[in-house]
Formats: C-alpha cells, structure tokens, sequence
C-alpha cells in the first residue's frame, strides 16, 4: 500500500478499510475483561475504528458509532482536569514514571510509601479522583460535563451499571484506596473515591466521538478551554508525553516500539492515540491481550503508522 507524506491527499477512508482486512486473522484472539461482569457481556466480534485530522477529515469504518465503556481512557480527562486545578503542584501527589507494574499493582505502590508512579496506573488515577473531589463543588456533574464539552456532545453519559459491577468486584482497588488512605495520600472518605473513580471510568463514548474529544490533545497550538478547565500549550504537550511513557499499562514500551504514537487504552477495548498537529485515532474490539490492551486495537494501529510512514519517532 503506497502512503502519501500529506495528510490533506491521504485517503484515510481506504487506509483503515484495508487495515481492518489486514487484521481479520486476529479477531478471535483475547478475551474481554470479564473479571467485570458488566464488561464479560459485551459482545466481543466488535471493531470500529475512527480518525479525525487537524484539518477538518474524517475516515470511520465498522462499529465506530458503537458506545462502549471507556475505562481507563477516563484517566486523560481527570488528569487534564487536575492539572488545571493544581498546576506543577499536582506532581507532588503523584509521579510522572512508566510503572513497570501491573496497572492494579499493589507492590510497588507499598514500597514507594503511597505515591503513584503516573496517573494512568490504577493507584494514580484514584489520587486523580481524590482531588477533584475536593476541588469541585459537584463532582461527578462537573466530571461529565467537562467531557461533553470537550467533546461538544450532550449525550455522553456515565453506565451506572458497569460502575455498580466494578464496584461489586473491586476487591483490589479497595485495597489500593485503602493502602493510599494509610499513607495520607488521599483525604476524602475511601468509599467517596471509590464510587468516583468507578463512575469515570464507566463513561461509555464511539471511536467517531473519542477521535474527536482528542484533536484537543493532538493539536496543541490550539487553545484548551473547556468548562472552565484551561491548560496551557506547554501543558499538553507534556499530557501528550505522559501518554507516551505511561498510556499502556506495564506494555508502553511495546506500544512505543509498534506504534510510535502517544495514547491511552482502557481494558473496554478502547484505544486512542494521537499523531501531534495532525491527526487522532481512535479503534476499539473488547478482547483484550494479557496486558488488558486490545489485541486487534494494536494490531490496526501499528499498521497505520507503518502504511502512512508516521509516527512520533
């Protein structure tokens, strides 16, 4: 497949109908998340796929209107918006390191005394919860609301079922707010958090709406205002770096060297990377590799960047 070096000639329509033929082999690898139950319902033969560019283009196949749970892809929200709150004071909560760990990694957490190596690991993303609990008068209206500007869609909702579900069955992240709680690195009622953390991540959004909500990361030159949350250029270019280093579990490296693109993946499926002043992408398919990254998800990113012949590297 010939790329164009322009994104203005690229026909990205065909680029992600041909990417999606060249994956076909890996549909039925992986399994969906189903150590939440919510989530072990969905169909797992689902794909979609969604690019939007800088410059007004839009290319969407399969399932890219499909709402699903995006997890962990909550956390770029949260961050964004703790770090318009808090500014360079927010490292002194949380580090700005690749883990290493499992996402849900207990060990790590215990022996660096209750600061999370990055906000994207479960641990981090809770201290993320904890702050915007203290810093906004209603939470989870002001959480939503800010993804629904963002995004410029008054639709986006929250599952309150899936977040029940994970709720049900969050033995491990009761213990990591526990762990937090006896370090003083949270100061809001464990359960408060919990259920907080739970309702972000249980936000359901397409690929066609997350590639959208992204150009605001991808293009940095462009103001960020957003219900009132503002961040500078500087400071999305260096979310954009935290998604580098950190956006992909204890499988950054990995994405790095396939992909070469900044992002963030959640164990719904869903992945979103983008290309800085060019374009973000979004791709989702419920089964998951041992790392909870989306097999097929990586599979089609990875040959985007290598058909178009860009990356960040």
């Amino acid at each position: 497949m010939d790329s164009l070096k322009c994104s203005w000639v690229m026909d990205y329509q065909q680029l992600l109908e041909n990417i999606y033929q060249a994956i076909l082999p890996y549909a039925k690898e992986g399994k969906q998340a189903d150590y939440i139950p919510e989530l072990a319902k969905v169909n797992p033969d689902q794909f979609g796929m969604c690019i939007h560019t800088i410059y007004g283009e839009t290319a969407a196949i399969e399932q890219a209107d499909t709402r699903f749970s995006i997890q962990s892809i909550a956390k770029v929200f949260s961050l964004a918006m703790c770090l318009s709150i808090k500014g360079d004071d927010l490292w002194k909560r949380v580090g700005k390191e690749p883990s290493g760990t499992a996402f849900n990694s207990l060990i790590q957490l215990e022996v660096e005394k209750g600061i999370p190596r990055n906000p994207f690991i479960n641990s981090g993303a809770i201290v993320m919860a904890d702050i915007l609990l203290s810093n906004l008068a209603n939470p989870e209206a002001d959480f939503l609301n800010f993804v629904r500007a963002v995004a410029g869609n008054d639709t986006i909702d929250y599952n309150k079922e899936v977040a029940i579900s994970e709720r049900e069955n969050g033995y491990l992240n009761a213990a990591i707010v526990n762990l937090l709680k006896y370090h003083g690195t949270i100061e809001n009622d464990i359960e408060e958090v919990l259920h907080f953390y739970f309702m972000m991540c249980s936000i359901e959004m397409s690929c066609r709406e997350l590639s959208l909500v992204f150009l605001a990361f991808a293009n940095h030159r462009r103001k960020f205002d957003y219900a009132g949350f503002t961040l500078t250029s500087s400071q999305v270019k260096r979310m954009n770096a935290i998604m580098q280093t950190c956006g992909f579990y204890d499988e950054a490296g990995e994405f790095a060297y396939l992909v070469g693109l900044p992002g963030k993946s959640g164990v719904g499926g869903g992945i979103v990377a983008i290309y800085p002043l060019q374009y973000s992408v979004a791709v989702w398919s419920p089964r998951l590799n041992p790392k909870g990254n989306s097999v097929m998800g990586i599979k089609a990113l990875e040959l985007l960047t290598t058909e178009t012949k860009e990356s960040i590297f």
